[in-house]
């Protein structure tokens, strides 16, 4: 099978350079001087489970040069997938699936209304890495892992297909889960919640937890996200509010998120995909989320101009 990674930033170039290091096909789309980099010195990741160098064969800004391909992971930020969706056409065919591995909880939506809903499965996964320079990322904690599924949950035989050829590298887990859904709701509760409280605060999670005042209004944004999906009729354990806290209390003191460090550097963030998405999907079902609408309030100005220098200097 032929992988292309959309986004090499610290998801897809780990996800995507161990598929490569166990001899899969695999395919970048990058750009700028990280693209340079990669095309010159390889792919570097200096990791806790060993660090490695790979060398693709192809790496480039335009997916017509890499044509169709079976499998697409899509590793973009939240904010980029609508503009991914459309650019990443050269690399789908009548058989190409494609597999978001991002935050959020509705990139499968943006991806299946571009690409149609057969080619788009639903996906997600545990890494902490980030770019170090260009071509050059590192996997600073946490066992990497990648769950997915079928939008319906059926398991199907090319889920099983992908499932075999995730499995060939020895260095991330790979489940095919019975209920993605639940699975991707798990996950957007947890990281929504603490990437907005992080974010407004400027506090990672010892801090957070530690002070009674942002413990918490932690824990409120998380009731109201939790309040969301019961009423969009996600299937959530009866104790995941305990579950979330319990996440929290097991991360390292100087734990944040990857949205947490996009506001605090000025960056565009995932601010639309995450607290922005609990207000979409919140008014859609009516249900009162004001935490949440006053986290993105206090965000959405810097966000703004975030995108406007973004944009300014392209």
């Amino acid at each position: 099978m032929k992988v292309a990674v959309y986004g090499a930033g610290g998801v897809g170039a780990y996800f995507g350079g161990r598929l490569l290091e166990a001899g899969v096909d695999v395919s970048f789309v990058a750009r700028g001087a990280h693209l340079q980099a990669i095309k010159q010195r390889g792919l570097r990741v200096d990791s806790i489970n060993g660090n490695f160098l790979v060398h693709p064969t192809m790496a480039t800004a335009d997916p017509a040069e890499i044509g169709a391909v079976d499998l697409v992971l899509v590793c973009v930020k939240g904010w980029q997938v609508a503009q991914a969706a459309e650019a990443m056409q050269p690399l789908i065919a009548e058989h190409s699936l494609v597999l978001p591995l991002l935050n959020g909880v509705d990139a499968v939506e943006i991806l299946s209304a571009q690409l149609g809903r057969e080619k788009v499965l639903n996906g997600l996964c545990g890494i902490f890495a980030k770019m170090h320079g260009p071509g050059h990322i590192n996997h600073l904690g946490a066992a990497p892992w990648l769950q997915f599924g079928e939008q319906d949950n059926a398991v199907t035989e090319r889920s099983q297909c992908v499932l075999a050829l995730l499995q060939r590298t020895q260095g991330f887990t790979t489940e095919l889960v019975e209920n993605i859904t639940t699975a991707v709701w798990r996950k957007f509760i947890f990281i929504a919640s603490t990437s907005g409280v992080g974010s407004v605060t400027r506090a990672p999670f010892g801090a957070l937890r530690s002070n009674p005042a942002t413990a918490n209004f932690l824990k409120g944004v998380i009731s109201e996200i939790i309040a969301l999906a019961v009423a969009l009729k996600v299937d959530l354990p009866a104790d995941m509010e305990q579950l979330v806290w319990q996440q929290i209390e097991k991360s390292g003191a100087n734990s944040d998120t990857s949205m947490q460090r996009d506001v605090l550097a000025g960056r565009p963030s995932e601010l639309d995909s995450q607290t922005g998405a609990v207000l979409r999907l919140a008014d859609r079902v009516g249900v009162a989320t004001p935490l949440n609408q006053m986290i993105y309030a206090s965000l959405f100005p810097q966000e703004q101009a975030a995108r406007a220098t973004a944009s300014n200097c392209k």
